[in-house]
């Protein structure tokens, strides 16, 4: 069944209703703060579901120009969180500590002396 986000025009909460196809539209929805039936339906982020080939020609067309980014630690940092976000999978939280390093200005190199085992996560696992 699907879920359809309302907004109460009485008491501004949001809400969730569960209906059906059938359902929708026909039957009365009403606020689950105040009860009120002045709602409206909001519209939610449409999500496009992209294969991983896709995913990674995104990046390549977006990160065409790596020359000097060793030089750029927030640069790098943009880069790493956008790559992060298409690859659409959980990142362990050493890549989070990783990206906040690099943002606050931190190189490469700072990084992998400070994080000695950074390469070795999860290489005792195989």
């Amino acid at each position: 069944m699907p879920t359809y986000d309302f907004i109460c025009n009485n008491c501004n909460e949001r809400f969730d209703v569960f209906l059906t196809f059938a359902e929708y539209g026909r039957k009365k929805v009403s606020c689950s703060h105040c009860k009120s039936k002045d709602v409206r339906r909001r519209m939610t982020k449409v999500r496009i579901a992209r294969s991983e080939e896709g995913r990674m020609n995104a990046m390549a067309d977006d990160f065409s120009g790596f020359e000097g980014m060793e030089d750029d630690p927030r640069e790098m940092a943009r880069m790493m969180k956008k790559m992060g976000k298409e690859m659409g999978e959980e990142l362990p939280p050493e890549f989070n500590e990783v990206v906040d390093r690099l943002e606050s200005g931190q190189s490469p190199d700072e990084i992998e002396s400070a994080i000695p085992d950074l390469g070795n996560v999860g290489a005792d696992d195989e």
